[in-house]
């Protein structure tokens, strides 16, 4: 099976956008989302990021239809699924285990949804096998899930969800399983083809730099309630929240105290106690002026060091090229980059804009 999605391929498959509209769940008592209103464009990739506990896996499966929400209403393509069962919602579900079956080929598993749905074996084999072609394991399906690396199951999976040509993809950290390297290469993959086939895309992750790399929005997530909803750059030029601020950065931003040396005046009628004032380690300069600090731990990241400073008693990270690096110990200035500062509101936690 070849060609437009007219004909019945998969080369670019965008479908109606999804929608959810105060909506509430929880499980024992708890409230784990709490009215949550989120968009989601035709053919947009969404990347929900947040820790442990913050909702996301929670709200994947009310968009499936495999949790219920307790208020709220669900839309896609334009039509209310709210009320329907799973198998009528039309969407894709890629698990963090994969969930395939240990006794079927890699084939049978891609076409076991078609199958089950009367599609036919023919049919539903061709479409397996055009599915395969488009996730890049066309190669290993006379083999069982036993007999695949990490990285082979996790594309096997993402043929399967591919196979159905649903209105959504719902993506519940399919990377986490994967070596570091492993996870690099198909973060890379997984981009691509979205690129190439499209369709809407929701993926959860707690993963900070898969989440900026792999969205064309990203929507922060924190105990049940959206923190920020932004491109990649907005959300690391520009949080929205402290939270945002410090969740999104490693090492975290760092907190310019009321006493810090370089801390620089406050917002205009604000007091100093009244706001937080953070910097990413990007941001800090070591140079021949500035202020003295001392170095404390000094830590290797690749082409990168992070340097621990102390800057009067004060804290502060400086990110610096691994070949240029001071010692522990060392004396050395330190300034700001200009409009490197961000500024919250103490008591909301909003952003202050300067």
């Amino acid at each position: 099976m070849t060609g437009s999605p007219e004909e019945g391929g998969l080369d670019k498959l965008d479908r109606g956008g999804l929608r959810l509209e105060g909506i509430r769940a929880g499980y024992d008592g708890r409230e784990v989302l709490r009215g949550l209103d989120l968009a989601v464009a035709p053919g947009e990739l969404l990347v929900v990021l947040g820790p442990s506990g913050s909702g996301k896996s929670t709200l994947l499966r009310v968009i499936a239809g495999l949790e219920p929400a307790t208020a709220g209403r669900v839309w896609l393509g334009g039509r209310d699924i709210t009320g329907l069962r799973p198998g009528r919602r039309n969407v894709s579900m890629v698990f963090q285990s994969y969930a395939l079956f240990p006794h079927l080929t890699a084939l049978d598993n891609i076409a076991f949804g078609l199958e089950v749905r009367s599609a036919g074996r023919r049919t539903a084999r061709e479409a397996a096998q055009e599915a395969a072609r488009v996730a890049g394991c066309a190669d290993l399906l006379d083999r069982r899930p036993g007999q695949l690396s990490g990285g082979e199951r996790q594309r096997v999976a993402l043929a399967r969800a591919l196979v159905r040509r649903p209105d959504a993809y719902l993506l519940d950290e399919p990377l986490s399983n994967l070596d570091a390297e492993l996870r690099t290469q198909t973060r890379a993959e997984l981009r691509a083809l979205h690129d190439r086939v499209g369709g809407t895309t929701v993926h959860v992750t707690h993963d900070q730099t898969e989440a900026l790399t792999l969205g064309d929005r990203v929507a922060v997530l924190r105990d049940g309630a959206l923190e920020q909803v932004g491109t990649p750059e907005e959300i690391w030029q520009q949080p929205a929240t402290w939270f945002v601020a410090r969740f999104v950065g490693s090492p975290a931003m760092s907190t310019l105290g009321p006493n810090h040396p370089l801390r620089p005046a406050t917002t205009p009628g604000r007091e100093a106690d009244g706001v937080i004032v953070g910097v990413r380690p990007d941001a800090v300069v070591l140079g021949a002026s500035g202020t003295p600090a001392t170095v404390g731990r000094v830590e290797v990241a690749g082409a990168d060091a992070f340097v621990r400073l102390d800057v009067s008693g004060e804290d502060l990270v400086a990110r610096v090229p691994l070949a240029g690096r001071p010692a522990s110990g060392d004396r050395v200035r330190v300034s700001l980059a200009p409009g490197a500062v961000h500024v919250f509101d103490a008591a909301s936690g909003q952003r202050v804009e300067p």
